[in-house]
């Protein structure tokens, strides 16, 4: 994702947002209501939120009732352009997170996996097999606790 200015938002698009990310299937009529503008001009900034990229509508599974039993968060340490490993990554179907950091890892992406024989595979055949990573140290996830989408706008 290459670094854009954030998209300057009014209170009324920051209301639509936060009223979506209580309930993705929430009417645009009713959404309407709650920010005080018709189920129109509710559509109409819907469609600006979303082809402008400041937000998605998605349906947001558990990975574990979908069979993808494993999780890991996997730091990646490289040399050369973290940049086009960063890309590379991405690519990949089990990789669904990919950032860039500082501190002990140049690359931190999440997989999900559907066991622990998947994660290994995607670990010794699609990750260190990578050109340019040296090392990687998986996080293997325990137990999700909590996980949320809803942050607001601020």
């Amino acid at each position: 994702m290459p670094d854009q200015p954030p998209v300057p938002l009014d209170d009324v698009s920051k209301a639509i947002i936060e009223q979506l990310q209580e309930d993705g299937r929430r009417s645009y009529s009713a959404i309407g209501k709650a920010v005080g503008l018709s189920e129109a001009a509710v559509r109409q900034r819907v469609q600006k939120l979303t082809e402008t990229g400041v937000m998605q509508i998605v349906a947001v599974t558990d990975p574990i009732q979908v069979g993808f039993n494993r999780q890991a968060m996997i730091g990646i340490k490289c040399t050369g352009d973290s940049y086009e490993l960063a890309d590379e990554l991405a690519t990949q179907d089990a990789v669904d997170y990919v950032v860039l950091t500082a501190g002990s890892f140049d690359i931190v992406v999440e997989v999900v996996c559907e066991d622990d024989e998947h994660l290994l595979q995607i670990l010794n055949k699609q990750i260190r097999t990578l050109p340019g990573v040296t090392s990687t140290e998986t996080l293997v996830y325990l137990k999700l606790v909590k996980q949320q989408y809803n942050w607001g706008t601020r």
